[in-house]
């Protein structure tokens, strides 16, 4: 019997809890799922490492055009691999309070790494795609004192970039070198074990600390048993990840071996039989991110499941998504997750006469999925994609649209068994003054093993917990929602400005600081403005200092766009280029102003800037109808405003133009922001 209810999930909560089977239902399975994650992770993969021994655990390839030829490993050889991991680990000094970095890409060793490492001590993951600076902060940060990365190869400047912060990094006293080319085939393979065998003749010797290729030192370790004793409680640090996405220095997030087992355990019980034994998952997701790690990770090894591990660059890989369905068929695969940037890239590759009919999922996060997309998804394959919410600092995932349950399109679904959700009034302090009414906008607040205990630096814990009128701490999400008269949540906004691009999130403290370091900046807001691919991405509005505006031409707010000013915008421009490090933060545009919205108090008011950005994007297109249809749109009126029950929303009016409301309805769908055409 599967959670396909909020009823079920109170039911199936109340027979764990007292082990009485409740009326009507059967829920002795999901009892026995329940009791694999129990004790730490190491213990747990091992348990479940012991019982599928004979399984395929991974099948890897390093490329889409490879898929046919995979390297296959077994759930033997996988606890083979993580206990001679951890024997590595303790074999170079490292002690179970310290921490080991992986910053690699997707590959079987990172598997090896990330639970290894959590059965000798602590792990962190890194984002390989951060630059040097930022990497080397979270190192500093962490204190970590063993690296693993790849080794010098071309194509990736990897190597190179940990190679040039290591003389700032005392406390690093070992580097871990894994060979990409380790699992390249046939004639290929053997020239790329070449070139790398070259290229790791190459490396200089570091004063201080030890240089390890990783394969070769773990294939020495014993790999029947740990060396070492060493007893795990589920409230010991288990990993380190950060929060922020690709952009700014992130939060780190302290995740324990109960965190981690609680929300792989909430994660399973709502699977249903697509997380059985056997069941294939594909991972397309980076393993230096949760949901990779938990749901690709964790969750399935401990059931069984083959995760088929695609391409070192995930979704990103050479011939992914032209083989995409191809590999579907034929390994079989049964779920996925993903984030909405990839289902749009999805839509374009056919399906021709692949047989996909063993997709039984296609779970999405991350960020707003337009719903044409997951229309034209279920009419392409016939799956309908499970939208999910979740964050950092709950381990992975906090709500699901049940996978067997009604499919409500733009909800995030119920909350996960054993894990509490609610939408919640607060003060302007973030104090809590009640529980939200049905369908009653409020903060998203969550509770339970699965929510982590703080980050990294008690500094940026402040404001994050909200104590009930019961006693009972809640995190706050930062996010804003309203959950409905049958369970299910309504994300309707963020009070947390971060801007998700593609599923990928930017500090716009990263954007602001760098503009406001410019002479002629007084303020600078960075916001999101939408986009029909990415979902929405950077730009910011500034407000210039007097000295700047006294050379201009003003009209209240805004600055008429002259010679002068258009040389002082690409003056700014190029130094937001020269000077922001993430590519993807980089503004769109940046518009000059006098002044910028502002609260009663002062701040900075950004929701005005969003409905600004939104307004002009239907606008825009609006004006684009009417050249490329010619289409009338002279009597159209646009207003974006907050909704009490649907947060913004951009209201049109056509005056009755129907054949505008076609074209408009047609143009807007792929954007993520909520419309209403008459």
């Amino acid at each position: 019997m599967s959670t396909s209810t909020l009823k079920d999930i109170e039911a199936l909560e109340a027979y764990l809890e007292t082990d009485k089977q409740p009326e009507g239902y059967d829920f002795t399975h999901l009892k026995e799922i329940s009791k694999k994650f129990t004790g730490n992770t190491f213990d747990a993969l091992m348990a479940s490492c012991e019982r599928y021994s004979q399984q395929t655990a991974v099948s890897f390839f390093l490329t889409g055009h490879d898929y046919e030829k995979p390297v296959k490993i077994s759930y033997q050889v996988l606890a083979q691999r993580i206990i001679q991991t951890a024997n590595l680990f303790r074999s170079i000094g490292i002690e179970e309070t310290d921490t080991v970095a992986y910053i690699l890409p997707n590959l079987p060793e990172t598997h090896y790494v990330l639970w290894g490492a959590e059965a000798a001590a602590r792990v962190l993951a890194i984002n390989p795609l951060l630059e040097a600076k930022q990497i080397k902060e979270l190192l500093q940060h962490s204190h970590a004192k063993a690296i693993v990365t790849l080794s010098p190869f071309p194509g990736t400047d990897l190597f190179e970039k940990i190679e040039s912060i290591l003389a700032d990094l005392p406390e690093v006293k070992s580097i871990l070198h894994v060979d990409p080319a380790y699992h390249a085939r046939g004639f290929k393979g053997f020239a790329a074990k070449i070139i790398q065998y070259q290229y790791r003749r190459k490396l200089k010797s570091l004063e201080g600390k030890q240089r390890i290729q990783f394969q070769a030192a773990m294939n020495k370790q014993n790999s029947n048993r740990l060396n070492f004793k060493r007893s795990i409680n589920r409230d010991d640090i288990a990993s380190l990840f950060c929060t922020g996405g690709t952009t700014g220095l992130p939060k780190i997030a302290t995740h324990t071996h109960g965190n981690e087992l609680a929300n792989a355990k909430s994660i399973s019980l709502v699977a249903g039989d697509i997380m059985n034994p056997g069941k294939v998952i594909l991972c397309g997701l980076p393993l230096f991110h949760v949901n990779a790690a938990i749901v690709t990770g964790l969750a399935a090894f401990i059931n069984g499941c083959e995760v088929v591990l695609m391409t070192p660059q995930g979704y990103r890989g050479e011939g992914v998504f032209t083989n995409f369905w191809r590999i579907i068929e034929l390994y079989r695969v049964n779920s996925f997750s993903a984030v909405p940037t990839v289902y749009s890239a999805l839509l374009q590759q056919p399906v021709n006469q692949c047989d996909i009919s063993s997709l039984q999922m296609a779970l999405c996060g991350a960020a707003p999925m337009p719903i044409e997309v997951f229309n034209a998804f279920e009419r392409i394959t016939g799956v309908q994609i499970v939208e999910g919410y979740g964050l950092t600092e709950g381990t992975c995932a906090s709500s699901i649209t049940p996978p067997y349950g009604t499919k409500k399109v733009g909800s995030i679904g119920l909350r996960l068994p054993q894990q509490m959700m609610q939408s919640a009034q607060l003060d302007g302090q973030g104090n809590f003054i009640r529980y939200s009414q049905t369908n009653e906008i409020g903060s998203l607040i969550i509770y339970g093993d699965n929510v982590f205990n703080g980050y990294l630096n008690p500094e940026h814990n402040k404001g994050i917990w909200v104590h009930d009128d019961q006693g009972r701490r809640w995190l706050n999400t930062g996010d804003l929602g309203r959950q409905d008269e049958d369970g299910y949540f309504w994300l309707t906004g963020r009070k947390k400005e971060l801007i998700v691009r593609g599923g990928h999130n930017i500090e716009p403290k990263l954007i602001e600081e760098i503009l406001c370091q410019h002479p002629s900046v007084a303020m600078a807001a960075a916001v999101g403005t939408p986009d029909a691919y990415a979902g929405e991405i950077p730009v910011a509005y500034v407000m210039l200092s007097d000295d700047a505006t006294d050379s201009l031409t003003t009209k209240e707010s805004e600055i008429v766009m002259n010679s002068s000013a258009q040389t002082l915008l690409e003056e700014i421009t190029s130094y937001a280029r020269e000077n922001i490090t993430e590519r993807a933060a980089i503004p769109k545009k940046i518009v000059l102003r006098t002044a910028l919205p502002t609260t009663a108090v002062g701040k900075i008011f950004k929701p005005a800037l969003e409905m600004e950005e939104i307004r002009l994007c239907v606008e825009g297109i609006i004006r684009q109808l009417n050249q490329d249809a010619d289409i009338l749109t002279a009597d159209t009126e646009i207003k974006v405003e907050q909704d009490k029950t649907l947060g913004t929303i951009a209201r049109v009016s056509t005056q009755g133009n129907s054949n505008l409301q076609n074209h408009l309805a047609e143009q807007l769908a792929p954007y993520t922001f909520k419309y209403e055409i008459v």
